[in-house]
């Protein structure tokens, strides 16, 4: 199992695995997700690290089906600005590659803030960790394992 899964194991939610055959050839690891696993696009969350002026790095849970709004997760941080994380930062400091980071389980828990949409559906869908495989859980138990913020900072 991966860190992401075994997180949601010992914080005691309620979670169900999705596998499906990942294509490396898929433009959106997220779309793909979305498309494999039969949901809406707006259900499928995808997590972005950031580099937050002056505060460190940062994670932003949005829609596969938007985009992440770096002003306003500077904003909802306390930071002036924020950019997105060099690939090899982000991988460093989760534990995981682009493609399979998860807000669960990461290396160094960073302060995550997750996009205000999530709360439109009885469960979402992230990363578990690896390419090819989701985790379906709810919004309140995603925030609770990580710590995390609910914040409007996506944009369609």
């Amino acid at each position: 199992m991966t860190p992401a899964v075994n997180a949601a194991k010992r914080g005691k939610v309620q979670f169900e695995l999705h596998h499906y055959q990942h294509d490396p050839n898929h433009p959106s690891y997220g779309e793909e997700a979305a498309l494999a696993l039969a949901v809406e696009p707006t259900r499928v969350f995808k997590t972005l690290v950031v580099q937050l002026d002056g505060k460190g790095l940062a994670v932003g849970v949005v829609p596969v089906s938007g985009t992440l709004d770096l002003k306003a997760l500077a904003e909802a941080a306390g930071a002036k600005r924020a950019a997105m994380a060099p690939v090899a930062e982000a991988e460093r400091a989760t534990g995981y590659v682009v493609g399979g980071i998860s807000p669960l389980g990461q290396k160094r828990r960073l302060p995550l803030f997750l996009d205000a949409t999530a709360t439109h559906w009885p469960t979402l869908f992230v990363s578990a960790g690896r390419r090819g495989l989701e985790i379906e859980l709810s919004a309140a138990d995603l925030l609770h394992l990580t710590a995390g913020q609910l914040a409007p900072i996506a944009r369609p």
